[in-house]
Formats: structure tokens, C-alpha cells, sequence
């Protein structure tokens, strides 16, 4: 099954400072037939105004990855990180037992991200944050594990039967991505693709649409233009 959920269709919050679209049930948001998708809870896509940001707040037992596209986001928390991340790299940040974090734009543009929390496998590890810096060029023409608990070489660690991948496709090119009939969720965050099954008609996703993929062995990825891709592939739950 591939079912496209169109940006205009999705959730919204607009604070002035932050202008967001829920993908899933979040904050004053609530759609019963989207609260999860296996163990992917959370994504949303966030505008954040310059000199502006989350202040001071906490998070158990989640695991957040934020995937930048446009400008950087600065992260602080209790436990003395402090980073900057900026457009195609991503943040890992484990929750675990408790955090108390913010995320601040400094830059004088908009920052635009994907906020993206997964269900952790298991409760009460240790809370951390990590980034790392990834090579844009190694993305090119393929979806690379950026952040995996599926022990992906490489990929920052998460806590999570999952793992997120990111790419960048020219127009024209197309990518197979093996699922094994377990979930998978995917936005293009720049571009347009074709997203089809075996045997089945292509769904066209345009910058930002939402594309629910499941119990298909594999996919393929088709670039109307050219694109750059973010996919979350995880376990079904229990």
C-alpha cells in the first residue's frame, strides 16, 4: 500500500515565530487514523523565524532526529551540549531518562526542518545529543542511513527499530529502496518524485507531501525534478 498525504492536507500551527505542519497527531493537532506510523510517531515541518526558537523544555523516552533543509538550528541542553546544525545534516538526540534541551535559529534567514521522533525499543538509556557531519556528495543518486539502530556503518545510533535515510535524486533518475514489507514514510523535501510498487501505479509527491508506504518488499524512487529525499523505514509495533 502507498497512500500520498498531500502538505496541504496536513496539520497546522501557526505561532507567528514558528509556522508548523504535522504529518501525525501533535500539539493541539488531532487525527485518530494518524497517530503513528509503525514506531514513527512524529514529523513535522517547521518554520522558524530568525533570532527565534523553543526555549528551555524537557523530553522522556523518545528518540528526535531533526533533519535541517534550509538555514541551521542551534541546540543547548542540561547535560552541556551545545552544536549547530545546518541544512542537509541532521541531529540525534536520545531523550532516555530525561532531557532538557532548546533549539534556537541564530541565523538571520528562516530555518525550515523536519522534526522527527521515533518510538525508542527500549526506556530509560541514558539521554545524549549528537551530530555529525555528513557529505552532501555521498547522498547523490542514493538514499544513505544517516541515523539507524539497525547498526548501519556510519549512521548515528538510535535507540529504535529504525532508521532514517536522506538522498538526493536529478530529475530523471530513479532508486530502489528495499522495505520488506515493514513500514516506511517518506517527504520529499525539495522537488517532486514518483513513488511506485511492484505491479502498481506511481504516486506523484510533490516538496513536502507525505507518502505512508506498507507491506511492500520494495519501492522505487523516480525524480520529476530534481529532488532531495528523507525516508524513515521502522518496525511495525507491537
Amino acid at each position: 500500500m502507498i497512500e500520498l498525504r498531500p502538505f496541504e492536507k496536513l496539520g497546522k500551527s501557526n505561532h507567528g515565530w514558528l509556522n508548523a505542519n504535522f504529518h501525525f497527531s501533535f500539539a493541539e493537532y488531532r487525527d485518530p487514523k494518524r497517530v503513528h506510523w509503525g514506531a514513527l510517531r512524529v514529523w513535522n515541518n517547521d518554520r522558524i523565524a530568525p533570532n527565534t526558537g523553543f526555549p528551555p523544555h524537557p523530553h522522556r523516552d523518545m528518540e528526535i532526529v531533526t533533519y535541517v533543509i534550509k538555514g541551521a538550528i542551534t541546540h543547548q541542553d542540561h547535560l552541556g551540549n551545545q552544536g549547530r546544525t545546518e541544512a542537509g545534516q541532521i541531529q540525534v538526540m536520545s531523550a532516555g531518562r530525561g532531557i532538557q534541551h532548546a533549539e534556537y535559529n541564530r541565523e538571520s534567514d528562516e530555518t525550515e526542518l523536519f522534526q522527527i521522533w521515533i518510538l525508542p525499543n527500549k526506556e530509560g538509556v541514558p539521554a545524549r545529543w549528537e551530530t555529525v557531519q555528513f557529505p552532501a556528495e555521498g547522498r547523490d543518486g542514493k538514499l544513505v542511513p544517516l541515523a539507524s539502530g539497525r547498526g548501519h556503518e556510519g549512521a548515528i545510533p538510535l535507540h529504535a527499530d529504525g532508521a532514517l535515510y536522506a538522498g538526493t535524486l536529478k530529475a530523471g533518475q530513479t532508486l530502489r529502496q528495499t522495505l520488506g514489507g515493514k513500514p516506511a514514510y517518506l517527504v520529499p523535501a525539495k522537488g517532486r518524485i514518483e513513488v511506485k510498487g511492484a505491479g502498481g501505479q506511481p504516486v506523484t509527491a510533490n516538496a513536502r507531501d507525505g507518502v505512508a508506504v506498507v507491506d511492500l518488499p520494495e519501492i522505487e524512487l523516480t525524480a520529476v525534478e530534481d529532488s532531495e529525499i528523507v525516508l524513515v523505514e521502522t518496525d511495525q509495533l507491537n
